[in-house]
């Protein structure tokens, strides 16, 4: 980064390379965050939704619909922090290029605050990434740029970056400083207000899944700064390292694997994720994650991705712990994105056949407990 000034000898404004001065650089990072504090003051309010678990069993269960932010996923508020961390601490100025390693929805939304702020937006993608991802990044005005190895797509968005005298925004390594964990702002704290609003007492229990690990951090933190009795459940899919992390209490654990399911699941411990605020973790099947998001699709209508599906199974496995314990109370997690950008994938029969993902069983195991109350896993 290039800093200005003044020279104290002649009384002449230092500049830039680019030839802005200081002042100019500075009302040109007042107007961005102008522009994206007013993006955040448009944005309507995010609606909670509960999902009808049988009254006799008094447990609810509450979904936060983050699906409705105007890139359609959790990471829209993620991302908006970051770029205004960013711009704040001159790392992104007038003109500088944005560089992301990211086909998913930090890219998507990446893309959006760029072109909101005018700056140039290139997400590094791997090279197998899909037509349809690529034209969500691009809708924004981003640019892809293809790179293989996939694992190799973060070191070439440094790279990249570099090349170009631009800033990499790493929303991994960034996004455990993006939320104020202790104040009334955050996701976790906004879901926990909002079911303490409807049910008139905090959540039992939030069920989180962990990409960046920062939600679940941010939800922990904020839960035990306030000493709420709510207590923090992690899903975690197959070939993600923060559940057996979790469980071996070593945060160098790695599992050399990518996720499937699109927004959770990392084969690293990523520096957001805090395993000391959490009180149980779960792994869920793959194909248990895609059986519960068709569940919610099928029965309520509600357009949500497979990171959602993780949510509610293990909002269903709580559910039943309750209920085993005789507790009552309320669940509260998130819708994290919608179903649009699944239709190919997910919600695609042969799509499913091909990574021999069958969720029938699973969906026998929700349809039998929503029904009779027994809980009772594939073998």
């Amino acid at each position: 980064m290039t800093y200005v000034g003044i020279d104290l000898h002649h009384g002449s404004a230092v500049t830039d390379p680019d030839g802005s001065t200081h002042a100019e650089t500075r009302r040109w990072a007042q107007q961005a965050l102008a522009r994206l504090r007013e993006e955040a003051a448009a944005e309507p309010p995010i609606p909670l939704r509960r999902y009808p678990l049988p009254e006799s069993w008094r447990v609810s269960l509450y979904f936060r619909d983050e699906s409705l932010r105007p890139t359609g996923s959790l990471k829209h508020r993620l991302v908006r922090r970051l770029m205004e961390d960013a711009v704040v601490r001159g790392d992104i100025r007038q003109g500088s290029t944005v560089v992301a390693a990211s086909a998913g929805n930090a890219a998507i939304a990446t893309a959006y605050f760029a072109q909101l702020i005018g700056v140039p937006f290139i997400a590094v993608v791997p090279g197998r990434t899909s037509p349809a991802k690529r034209q969500r990044i691009e809708r924004y005005g981003g640019r892809c740029q293809a790179f293989d190895p996939p694992a190799a797509i973060y070191d070439e968005a440094v790279r990249l970056a570099a090349e170009v005298d631009g800033h990499y925004l790493d929303h991994l390594a960034s996004a455990a400083q993006a939320e104020d964990w202790r104040g009334p702002d955050s996701v976790g704290a906004a879901l926990l207000a909002q079911v303490r609003t409807q049910e008139g007492q905090a959540a039992a229990w939030v069920v989180m899944g962990a990409g960046t690990g920062s939600t679940s951090a941010t939800v922990g933190r904020h839960i035990r700064y306030h000493c709420h009795p709510t207590r923090l459940a992690l899903v975690d899919p197959e070939n993600s390292a923060y559940w057996p992390s979790w469980v071996t209490g070593y945060d160098g654990y790695g599992t050399g694997m990518p996720s499937r399911i699109e927004g959770i699941g990392r084969p690293r411990v990523e520096p957001a994720f805090r395993p000391e605020v959490i009180d149980l973790a779960m792994p869920v099947p793959d194909a248990a994650s895609l059986a519960a998001m068709r569940h919610l699709a099928a029965t309520t209508g509600w357009s949500v991705g497979p990171s959602t599906g993780s949510n509610f199974w293990g909002a269903l496995r709580i559910a039943h712990r309750m209920r085993q314990g005789g507790e009552s109370g309320s669940i509260a997690t998130l819708i994290c994105d919608g179903a649009d950008a699944y239709r190919g994938t997910y919600y695609d029969g042969g799509w499913i056949r091909q990574r021999s993902l069958d969720p029938t069983p699973y969906t026998e195991t929700i349809d039998r407990f929503l029904t009779d109350g027994r809980w009772a896993e594939p073998s």
